[in-house]
């Protein structure tokens, strides 16, 4: 969960890869450092704290002259935020700079080997390790591709790396296995880089490593290894999207710039999957006859991506009338799960990289089930390693707390819900255009409430609310996993301790924790259940709770009658209104967060990309 840069070409190192970590920042922001090759050697720079820092120290990168180098930002896994903990390490005698993105889980048994081998150690990192092993190995036969080759065949876990030496001064060495890295070709220049947008200013022609893959490079030619160490050729794919998509363009914060950009996004996922009056899903291969057979659907994801997976479960046995299961990718791989050729597996990953995640959906392909993956980078490891894919196209995502990927990962729930149920025959035809209706508008719908209007109502409510140290969420059915998805973005960017449960449990435990002024947030956006849930609201009132409610516009005549405060958004088809029921707890999170004078865009402890387990 860390960020890595690498630059070799004809400009000054470091101020491009600075311009390149800080588009990665959201991947790790404890401390920050950076190596050139300077004419006296390594210059090696970091420190703690915000890349500012770092860049303040180094004027911009205007105080380190040197045309190859890489760079780092990180999210601290192995020992605190530090100096001496900050990457890039150097080996013992100097001669090798590494970076790594990943854990190396065999650390402590390599470090101790070093150790007896005359190894020297300056950090609690498990990085440290990965350059005195290719020191060790370079000082056999002093050929850095095959100690670093040699290293590589040593360490369990995960890593992106990228590896200097002092005795190359023309050459970079990347490397993958289970961390996401990319290389790009330039002119006279050349990358590597943890994801997209760190080189996207400098060219737009990448080549997205597989795991074991090796790239050692020039400023001018680049040769690619496979695991077996083959050399192999790799095709650049073009990279369409403008940079402004992974720039702030005006708005305050990335988080407050992607909740306005929800519709847009769902516009793009949805409509080229509708053609003809019809959802066309045409790169999967799912026919009636497989479709029949199946016994069970496991959706299995981690965060907000296993919410979108526990409403998903709601949404596919109403339409396809399968049995669907969700669960923690973390917990699936690890629970011996049952699986089969009449199982499919649909792995839900905004990145595609997700540690836990991918090796949940390798366990499912050596266990014999169909992988379905939704995930929104193409080419990363989870799309290349799934039977079939579904690409939300919500472009580039850079806060910390999801929005659009949310979002645009539930319209293709939306989409497979509908093309299974269309080829089972198990969604009744006015049904499938009720809905498909619905799909259509959702977009338009989705905009009209994020008028300014809207967003200053929310915007005074959390300044009324954001001194509630306890909130908790309700609601039923659908409801209950919006809910999980709303407690979450509250934990995530406003700090506050919050719980959600389905609201017909708060007899089994919850209400106990109820106490005076103790906020609830009740969402009721399913109609046939809206009098339960606020059989549900009375009892918490009756206990002092202080309750927002937030349900439909029809409903407001009755909402009003027993919360405190509500919210409302457009009524739509009712397997779709998650969708819009989900934007104002993300916007009243957004406020919360402000109001309490949070980093939105950087949360701590938590980073974007969670490549580690």
């Amino acid at each position: 969960m860390c960020g890595i840069v690498g630059y070799i070409g004809q400009q000054q190192a470091a101020p491009i890869l600075l311009d390149g970590l800080a588009k990665l920042e959201y991947r790790g922001y404890d401390s920050a450092g950076i190596c050139v090759f300077s004419p006296d050697g390594f210059c090696v720079e970091k420190t703690k704290g915000r890349l500012s820092a770092l860049s303040e120290l180094i004027d911009d990168g205007k105080a380190i002259t040197g045309t190859l180098g890489i760079g780092h930002t990180r999210w601290a896994t192995h020992g605190a935020p530090s100096h001496e903990n900050s990457h890039p390490h150097l080996s013992t005698n100097g001669k090798i700079s590494v970076v790594h993105n990943g854990i190396i889980e065999n650390y402590l048994l390599l470090k101790d080997y070093l150790l007896r081998h005359g190894k020297t150690f300056r950090s609690d990192t498990d990085t440290e390790v990965v350059a005195n092993l290719i020191e060790y190995y370079y000082e056999m036969d002093g050929d850095l591709l095959c100690a670093t080759r040699r290293a590589i065949e040593k360490l369990t876990g995960s890593y992106a790396l990228g590896v200097l030496c002092i005795d190359c001064p023309d050459s970079l060495i990347g490397i993958k296995k289970n961390s996401p890295l990319i290389f790009g070709f330039g002119k006279g220049e050349n990358f590597i880089a943890s994801d997209v947008p760190a080189i996207l200013k400098y060219t737009r022609e990448v080549v997205y490593l597989n795991d074991g893959d090796m790239v050692v490079f020039n400023s001018d030619s680049a040769a690619f290894y496979n695991a077996l160490g083959e050399q192999i050729e790799k095709k650049p794919e073009h990279i369409a999207w403008e940079m402004s998509a992974a720039e702030k363009s005006g708005y305050p914060h990335f988080m407050l710039k992607e909740i306005h950009e929800q519709p847009k996004a769902l516009r793009d996922t949805i409509s080229p999957r509708i053609r003809g009056g019809r959802v066309v899903l045409d790169d999967l291969d799912l026919s009636p006859d497989y479709l029949r057979g199946i016994r069970r659907i496991y959706i299995v994801a981690c965060g907000s991506a296993y919410y979108v997976g526990c409403l998903g479960k709601y949404i596919l046995e109403k339409t396809c009338r399968i049995p669907v299961e969700p669960i923690l990718a973390s917990e699936f791989r690890y629970a011996q799960p049952v699986l089969g050729d009449d199982t499919l597996v649909v792995i839900i990953s905004q990145s595609g990289e997700t540690a836990d995640t991918l090796a949940a959906l390798r366990e499912a392909n050596n266990l014999g089930a169909r992988t379905l993956a939704i995930v929104n980078v193409v080419g990363s490891a989870i799309s290349k390693a799934a039977h079939d894919v579904i690409y939300t196209w919500a472009g580039p995502e850079i806060a910390v707390a999801t929005t659009k990927a949310y979002s645009t990962q539930l319209s293709v729930i939306y989409l497979l819900a509908m093309y299974i149920g269309d080829l089972l025959g198990t969604l009744p035809e006015a049904e499938y255009k009720s809905m498909l209706k619905a799909l259509q508008e959702l977009p338009d719908l989705l905009s009209s409430v994020l008028t300014t209007e809207y967003l200053d109502h929310i915007k005074h409510l959390a300044g009324e609310l954001y001194q509630n140290h306890d909130v908790f969420f309700i609601g039923r059915n659908l409801d209950s996993a919006t809910c999980l998805e709303g407690s979450l973005k509250l934990k995530e960017i406003a700090y506050v301790h919050s719980e959600a449960y389905a609201a017909g449990e708060l007899k089994h435990g919850p209400i106990s924790l109820i106490e005076q002024d103790t906020l609830v947030v009740a969402v009721a956006g399913v109609p046939e259940l809206f009098e339960k849930t606020m059989s549900n609201v009375k009892e918490v009132k009756a206990r002092g709770a202080n309750v927002l409610g937030l349900t439909t516009e029809d409903l407001e005549g009755e909402i009003h009658k027993t919360v405190d405060r509500y919210l409302l958004v457009p009524k739509t088809h009712p397997l779709l209104q998650p969708s819009l029921n989900v934007v104002p707890l993300q916007i009243f999170s957004y406020y919360m967060a402000l109001a309490r004078g949070c980093d939105v865009d950087k949360p701590r402890n938590l980073a974007k990309s969670v490549t580690v387990e």
